[in-house]
Parts: C-alpha cells; structure tokens; sequence
C-alpha cells in the first residue's frame, strides 16, 4: 500500500465522520463529558490492512559460497480485513483496565517472493508465489493511569503497560521462476500450481508502555492518539518447504529472535448518544528482530545454525468502531 493511497484512506474515514458530525446536530447532546463510565466495550473494524513479513538469514559462514544474505524471502497480504473485541473497565477515578483479541475475516490475497544469493550479492534464483490462506490473529491487555487532566473537562492523559500475543500464517500455492541461474540450480520445472510453502511467526511482547491522549474538540468530537513501545519483543518462525524434499516439513526451517516493537493510532471520536460513540483513525503495528538466529532441518542429517539476519513484521490500515459506555 502505497503512501497515496494511505491518504486517500485517512481522508475518506475523518471526511465520513465530520459528515455525521455534522448531519445530527441532536446526537450528543445529553452527554456529559465529566461522567465517566464504568465499562466500554468496543467492536471495530480494521479495514484494507496490508501485512508484510520479511526474514533474511547469513549462512555464508556455513558455505563460503553463499551470500550475506543468502535468502530473503517477503511475505505480503493486501486489503486484509480484521474485526477487534475490546472491553475497558474503570476501577477507580484514575485506574483501569483495558484489553482487545482481533481476527481476520478475510485473508487471501497476496504474494511471496523468495530470493537466493551467492557470494558477492549475485542472485541465482527469484520465485513467485500467490498468497492463498490462513489469516492472522492477537490479544493484547493493558492496565492504565490517569495521569494528568486538562482544565474544564477537554481531555485527559493516560499512560500505559501491557502485553501482547500477535500471531500471522501464510499459505503460499505455486511458484513462477522469475530469476533462474540453471549453471547454479535446476530450472525445472519453471512453475508449479502445487502448494509451495506454508510459514508461522509468533510474536511475544511481554511488555510495552505508552500513553493515550485524548483532546475534546467540541463536546461529542474528540482526537485521540495512542502509542505504545516495548523494548523487548520475542519471535518465533516457522518454515514448511512443501517442494523440498531434502528438508524435513514439520518445520523446514525454524527461527527465533529478540526485537524491538511499536504501535500508534490517531484517531477521532464522535459521541452519538450517552451510551454510544463512532471511533474513525488509522493504525500501524509493527515488530523488528536486533538479534536471531535460523536453523535449518535437513532430512538424514543434523541440523544447523546459522545467523538470522532481519525479520520484521509491520501491518498499517484504516480502523472504524462503535464503543458502548456503561
């Protein structure tokens, strides 16, 4: 998803909202913004996500032959659909709870590409393949405090912890060789419909922090912007290579890994009734790896380590939701 089009996307939703903003002028209007609740509970929908994982590995110090990176392979989907159930529930004026598990409804569409090198960066093979199923899913829960409020009642600053559970897999069918060197490796067949590759990554954050403000425009019309940082995200990866038949296939290859991870989300509120408000924003996740290492599992031998070079995660899309306060 290119930038443009993320515009285009965050233009579309502040322009729907500032229309029902602005076509109920009676909505609203009985809330008092100094009432705080008690409950929320959340449905929201995050819309025309794109998803990409890329992992690259240095085996060079295996084979003096190969490259650093010796492969690269880049995972995308594109306009996945996710729904997220979140509940929030006030303990005291300023403590809170809060906590959301996610899923994606449709998850089909989208490529792999798998690169291979030699030494010197000399790519000797490029395959293709379309994305074809499974999904993604999370949870995440955080435990809040109200740290500072603005005067006469327009907003209000929270700071965060909490944890995180990000699971993603892809099914990749077929392939198409767009670059084959056949002096290096057999260039046959030169396409394949067969089920290619099927690959599992497990992202554990044990901890982020951050902060939620929340800025009162009018009365029933917020900002909002949410941001979180761990200093410290686990991954573990799996690799099933369906088409070799020298590896074995529960896993090919493996990998886990230590990185860094982060998420924001600006957003608006539009408070409909007492009970019920519109939330529109855009949201970005996204996970790194500074230190890993990949493990292959050949059939008749063992297996081997190498380093794992770069494996990251990122999914970015539009987000829509109705928020019930009780």
């Amino acid at each position: 998803m290119d930038v443009r089009r993320i515009q285009t996307q965050l233009c579309v939703v502040i322009a729907l909202l500032l229309l029902v903003t602005s076509s109920a002028p009676s909505w609203g209007q009985d809330s008092d913004p100094q009432v705080r609740p008690r409950v929320e509970l959340s449905v929201r929908s995050w819309l025309f996500t794109s998803g990409e994982t890329q992992w690259s590995h240095d085996a060079s110090g295996l084979d003096s032959t190969l490259g650093d990176p010796t492969s690269k392979l880049t995972y995308k989907d594109n306009d996945t659909h996710l729904v997220g159930l979140g509940a929030k529930v006030h303990l005291n004026r300023r403590l809170f709870l809060d906590g959301e598990f996610g899923f994606s409804v449709d998850f089909d569409r989208g490529s792999l590409i798998d690169d291979d090198y030699l030494t010197g960066q000399r790519l000797f093979s490029r395959t293709s393949s379309d994305i074809t199923g499974k999904g993604t899913w999370y949870v995440q829960a955080n435990a809040g405090y109200r740290a500072a409020e603005f005067q006469n009642g327009r907003g209000h600053f929270d700071v965060l912890a909490g944890l995180q559970y990000w699971r993603t897999t892809y099914e990749a069918t077929g392939f198409s060789r767009i670059v084959c060197d056949s002096s290096v490796i057999s260039c046959n067949p030169p396409a394949s419909h067969l089920p290619a590759i099927k690959n599992t990554t497990h992202w554990i954050t044990p901890l982020h922090v951050g902060g939620q403000l929340e800025y009162r425009v009018t009365q029933r019309v917020s900002a909002n912007v949410k941001m979180t940082f761990s200093p410290v995200s686990v991954v573990f990866n799996e690799d099933i290579h369906f088409l070799r038949g020298d590896l074995q296939q529960d896993p090919s290859f493996s990998m886990w890994g230590l990185g860094l991870g982060a998420s924001a989300e600006p957003s608006i509120r539009i408070r409909l009734t007492r009970h019920l408000s519109l939330t529109g924003g855009y949201r970005v996740m996204w996970n790194r790896t500074y230190y890993g290492r990949w493990v292959n599992h050949p059939i008749g031998s063992g297996s081997e380590s190498a380093p794992l070079h770069e494996f990251q995660t990122i999914r970015h899309g539009v987000i829509v939701g109705l928020t019930g306060s009780f």
